[in-house]
């Protein structure tokens, strides 16, 4: 038996090809992404709060927003996985107690809701996101 060759003339697999660093303005661009991730988390915490039912819909409709037009913008899942990380660095830590016995989410459906709803909207918006097409027209993209 002969072992198969990668077919030539093409790019080859996105696995393939060598690593390239991001450039200055795509690096702004995911910093910012996560610290407005950040502020939605604080801004939904606060909102799904306030107004349960309608505040935990409009909170996870403005996460979901942002992730995924995070990803849009920049053109692949990362553009929603930093701020889906910033979102989850604020809840995280708003959720943990002060020494003081303070804290902001209180243990009842609603909070439960808003992690986990926004752990999933986060999951189901960098999946939706646009990965790394190979370049060339070796490629059967629309095939």
């Amino acid at each position: 038996m002969k072992p198969t060759q990668p077919p030539t003339g093409g790019q080859g697999s996105a696995l393939a090809q060598p690593l390239s660093l991001p450039s200055l303005p795509r690096i702004a661009a995911y910093l910012g992404l996560l610290l407005l991730g950040a502020v939605v988390g604080v801004a939904g915490g606060l909102a799904q709060a306030a107004w349960f039912p309608l505040g935990l819909l409009l909170a996870l409709t403005a996460a979901a927003g942002l992730f995924l037009g995070g990803a849009r913008t920049t053109g692949g899942r990362a553009g929603a996985v930093a701020p889906a990380a910033g979102w989850m660095i604020s809840v995280l830590l708003l959720t943990s107690t002060r020494p003081e016995g303070d804290f902001l989410f209180a243990a009842g459906v609603g909070s439960y809701l808003f992690l986990l709803g926004g752990m999933a909207v986060a999951v189901m918006c960098a999946t939706l996101g646009r990965g790394r097409q190979p370049a060339g027209s070796g490629a059967r993209l629309g095939k």
